[in-house]
């Protein structure tokens, strides 16, 4: 599997897996679910998006995985990973929530992030 593919299920996934953690925040924000709906009724709705999360991630890791053929050792995985779900929620974040702000500290932890990556793949 080309390194590639792993990065796009590794997007995907996290998609699914913000929308798991945040997305009903912002359905209860719309008044699509109000305060009263139970928990575990949130919880099974997420759990769903999680699954969905699970069908990308699973296989990104599995053929990402450099033992099983693929480009990247499980550390190098992690950290491309970690790296996409903090992109992703800020995306999802800056769109979805319109109060939420970046500041120049979000950018510092973001530089940090990159230099996490170079320093994962430096030989």
């Amino acid at each position: 599997m080309s390194a590639w593919l792993t990065i796009l299920l590794l997007v995907v996934s996290n998609i699914f897996m913000t929308f798991a953690w945040y997305g009903h925040v912002k359905l209860q924000e719309a008044h699509i679910i109000s305060n009263n709906t139970p928990l575990y009724v949130v919880i099974l709705f997420s759990w769903l998006l999680a699954l969905a999360e699970y069908s990308f991630q699973v296989p990104a890791n599995r053929y990402g995985f450099i033992g099983n053929g693929g480009s990247f050792s499980l550390m190098e995985l992690k950290i491309i990973q970690e790296v996409i779900t903090l992109i992703v929620f800020t995306v999802f974040t800056v769109v979805f929530f319109k109060g939420e702000q970046l500041h120049w500290n979000h950018f510092a932890a973001f530089v940090c992030l990159v230099l996490a990556v170079y320093f994962c793949f430096m030989k």
